[in-house]
């Protein structure tokens, strides 16, 4: 590759703002769809004969397809034109949405979410790269903001989206609604989106087939393996183990073989920078935290509280609007403060909200968890914009597409891990409450006697002499479930805590006027 860099800055024909609507209105459809549909499975399923746990493998396949075309990012960037790439993939992501929504059979639309995933992995890179290229230093953590708003609030508002036009239409308007977004998406790119000159220094080459299979086959089994883990008892199964396997194997592989190529496809150099790398680890926690929240909270108020789908996901939808009003004032002031200390207050907000879902109980109403996501939501957004911003700061220009994409791939790949993370949590904690609760419940308690008093005249119209102790039973499994949500919010909060001191190994952003990167 071409190292040299551009003598002046480079500056877009259009407005930066008019540049930034055009890939993000693209990138917040991609995003979307991550969750879109998430709570139509079960319609899914009915609808295509099969159960509600087949059906997941089009969230799976999706994701997967997602993963792996994220870092390749930068390689095909650099290889056909970044707009040339973009609209291929906006092209490629509505046709399959469209065919999506028309599929006749699990398999079908395995298939199409398989070449949506494809289609709509390059998106967020791409997007979160010109849009740091498109913007001057000192505008850069507003465009940040402005990414951040789809990528933060999207995958919340998803649920309430796919639940309002599931109920109100069909699961198939889950795709079909990418349809004018898309066409949309590709006319702006194509009237506004330009290539810096920087872009065609690297192209040609030849072409990295050995790194690419590895690449496909350690995220494939990783994010295979957290999807299915919990379902299979994980590494009791010989898949989970297989794939366990399969993940460190091709991992280290593609490790060592992108390390000593002269034209890898994924240029692990960037890793060399002490903030990008730092950055990247501390943007995979709040994915954890992120996907594994945003699972915590729709289940405890449907499984514990009794609500329905929708009325769960308007519930904790208040976090959006606090990531979308902290992100609008952080953006801007990132000019003139250290983005390090917005990222350490945003972790001590992530912990502080995790530690108060802790403390919820049978009798927690919507209020009680209305507050705490809006903590969140204002913590994500002290975090995701200035980490974006410093992440790419001391990065030469033409490694900015392949940080984008490696820096989006964490993220992802830390949702998937804290999903996992949640639902194991929950499962486990689960039993081993009820157990420990089992062990100190007996009949000779004062406590006991007094709520049999209270609970048998009621049961025994219902089931007979010994109802009260079916309702025991619930009772029992109810607190045992309480009881492991309190355990799984409180190891969120714990995690977010402990990444807060490794904010300031981070440099401190220069701010310094130039190309991107370039300092």
């Amino acid at each position: 590759m071409n190292s040299s860099e551009p003598d002046q800055p480079w500056k877009p024909k259009w407005n930066p703002w008019l540049i930034a609507i055009a890939v993000m209105s693209a990138t917040f459809m991609e995003v979307l769809d991550t969750s879109i549909s998430n709570v139509a499975l079960p319609h899914i399923g009915g609808s295509l004969a099969a159960t509600t746990e087949e059906a997941t493998w089009m969230v799976t396949s999706y994701l997967v397809a997602n993963a792996i075309v994220l870092p390749l990012t930068g390689w095909i960037s650099s290889t056909f034109g970044r707009k040339n790439f973009l609209l291929v993939c906006i092209a490629i992501f509505t046709l399959a949405s469209l065919l999506s929504g028309a599929a006749t059979s699990l398999n079908q639309l395995i298939l199409f979410r398989i070449l949506q995933g494809l289609g709509g992995g390059a998106m967020q890179p791409t997007a979160q790269a010109i849009l740091f290229e498109s913007f001057p230093p000192e505008k850069r953590g507003q465009a940040m903001a402005f990414y951040g708003m789809g990528i933060v609030v999207a995958p919340i508002l998803g649920p309430i989206v796919g639940g309002w036009l599931t109920d109100n239409y069909s699961w198939r308007w889950t795709f079909y609604i990418n349809l004018p977004v898309g066409i949309l998406a590709s006319f702006l790119v194509w009237m506004i989106l330009e290539d810096p000159p920087y872009l065609k220094q690297d192209k040609g080459g030849k072409v990295d087939f050995a790194g690419f299979l590895f690449l496909v086959i350690w995220v494939g089994s990783l994010q295979i393996m957290l999807d299915k883990g919990q379902l299979e008892d994980w590494f009791e199964s010989p898949l989970i183990l297989f794939l366990g396997a399969c993940f460190v194997l091709f991992l280290i592989l593609f490790v060592v073989w992108e390390s000593t190529r002269k034209n890898p496809i994924v240029d692990l150099s960037i890793f060399k920078d002490r903030t990008f790398a730092l950055s990247t680890m501390l943007i995979t926690m709040v994915g954890g935290v992120l996907y594994g929240t945003l699972t915590l909270g729709p289940l405890f108020l449907q499984q514990l509280r009794g609500y329905p789908a929708f009325d769960a996901g308007l519930a904790v939808a208040p976090r959006g609007a606090g990531a979308m009003a902290s992100m609008m004032f952080v953006g801007a002031l990132l000019a003139k403060f250290d983005g390090r200390v917005f990222v350490c207050i945003g972790f001590c907000l992530l912990s502080l909200s995790n530690h108060m879902l802790g403390n919820l109980n049978m009798n927690t109403g919507v209020d009680q968890v209305v507050f705490p996501n809006i903590l969140a939501g204002i913590g994500m957004g002290l975090v995701f914009v200035p980490l974006a911003t410093i992440a790419n700061d001391k990065l030469p220009a033409r490694k900015i597409s392949t940080a984008s994409g490696v820096f989006n791939l964490m993220r992802n790949l830390g949702g998937g891990v804290g999903i996992a993370m949640s639902t194991t949590l929950l499962s486990r904690g689960s039993q081993f409450h009820q157990s420990r609760l089992t062990e100190h419940t007996h009949i000779y308690s004062q406590q006991m006697a007094e709520w049999q008093a209270k609970v048998q005249p009621g049961m025994q119209a219902v089931v007979g002499d010994q109802g009260w102790i079916v309702a025991l039973a619930g009772t029992v499994a109810q607190q045992a479930n309480m009881l492991a949500y309190i355990d799984a919010y409180t190891v969120m909060s714990w995690v977010c805590l402990a990444c807060a001191p490794f904010v300031f190994l981070l440099s401190k952003p220069s701010g310094k006027a130039g190309p991107p990167g370039v300092h």
